[in-house]
């Protein structure tokens, strides 16, 4: 565990039952506000309050519904000029993970004097400019909570991570009503990545008090909550308890950081496109199996954790069983929510193996986090298991 850690987080959080009427008190701060979405949620109709209540606060409003799922660079680029054109001093954003990302970007983003592509060789040129609401419509990204901004870079084929504290935002809220509506597989998808960001950074080696508390508290609502939050849309308890939970992982992960799971998928999604968190739930029984004797401690220590809010209903005593019990139990999610076990559907083929593995060892930001080290041929038996 690190001897020195530290803890960022957005400035204020609002969370739970009717959390959007915050929308009023914080617009009225304002003048004008760029709202960043995509046209799936204008069509959900999820952006009608948001807009709404925006309006009667006196904002103007200059609506960007048209933002891309998993955005390159270059996307991301087109966006935040498009932003800087309309004057607004605040930007809101009412989305999954990518809207958020690029939200975030936009907050600190000066055209004139630097790009996107600029900050992906120093992210830390971005100077908070523009103030940020974040409201997550999927639990899971923990977008809301991180100074960071993921896009892909398309002559890498591989997605990159900018991370910057002046991305962390300045209002987020958290509203079970956002989500209620979410198909079971989008709800599944990301309530995965949920899970990866908690069990990671758990587990990883930059892992401390402060992102061991969050980490936990995550991984506990989780096993609790994401297989109900999915399956029945009344579940509003259960959703609210996902949103709270997704908020902790990412909040866990500006103080520790995730590790192989996360690093071997990034090749995924930027060169086959795959959603980030389909490409994070296929990873992360593989990479857990892999990572099992070397995280006996920490796996025994959530196994108890569980055991002390009813979870476990088991009788593990060794910490090998306490693992496995642990390693069964996400095996068992992963079934009930129906979540793809290999890439075949996705196209990718043996033939592809090396220029993963060659993608994936090049992400040792994260990779260095992981408590087992992983090598290139570690890294094509994990590839090789879900083909």
């Amino acid at each position: 565990m690190l001897e020195r850690y530290e803890l960022r987080m957005p400035k204020n959080v609002f969370a739970g039952k009717n959390s959007l009427e915050k929308i009023a008190e914080i617009g009225a701060n304002y003048k004008k506000a760029a709202l960043f979405t995509d046209r799936g949620i204008r069509a959900a109709g999820l952006l009608e309050k948001p807009e709404s209540l925006l309006r009667q606060a006196g904002l103007a409003v200059a609506v960007l519904d048209d933002l891309p799922a998993e955005p390159t660079c270059d996307q991301a680029q087109e966006i935040v000029e498009r932003f800087c054109g309309t004057g607004a001093d605040l930007i809101v954003a009412v989305g999954g993970g990518s809207v958020m990302d690029i939200a975030k970007l936009a907050s600190v983003s000066a055209p004139e004097e630097y790009g996107v592509r600029d900050m992906l060789k120093d992210p830390l040129i971005g100077k908070k400019r523009t103030p940020t609401l974040l409201i997550p419509t999927t639990a899971g990204t923990g977008s809301e909570a991180t100074p960071n901004s993921i896009v892909a870079v398309p002559e890498e084929e591989l997605k990159v991570g900018i991370v910057n504290p002046a991305m962390l935002a300045d209002y987020v809220i958290l509203d079970g009503e956002m989500i209620r509506s979410l198909p079971a597989k989008i709800a599944a998808a990301t309530g995965l990545d949920a899970l990866a960001h908690a069990i990671e950074c758990y587990t990883s080696k930059k892992a401390n008090p402060f992102s061991n508390l969050f980490a936990m508290e995550a991984l506990k609502l989780i096993f609790a909550n994401l297989e109900r939050a999915c399956l029945d849309p009344d579940a509003l308890d259960a959703k609210n308890g996902m949103l709270l939970a997704a908020f902790y992982g990412g909040v866990a992960i500006t103080s520790s950081g995730t590790t192989a799971v996360h690093a071997l998928s990034y090749p995924l999604g930027g060169k086959y496109h795959i959603a980030h968190g389909v490409s994070n739930a296929i990873l992360l029984l593989p990479v857990m199996r892999f990572n099992r004797e070397a995280c006996l401690g920490e796996f025994g220590e959530i196994y108890d954790a569980l055991t002390g809010i009813g979870l476990t209903g088991g009788a593990a005593g060794t910490k090998e069983e306490k693992a496995d019990w642990l390693l069964g139990r996400m095996e068992g999610i992963l079934k009930t929510l129906n979540v793809p076990a290999s890439l075949k559907e996705f196209g990718v083929g043996e033939e592809d193996l090396g220029a993963l593995v060659e993608a994936g060892m090049q992400v040792q930001r994260l990779l260095v986090n992981n408590r087992r080290q992983v090598t290139p041929a570690d890294a094509e038996r994990i590839y090789r298991e879900i083909l």
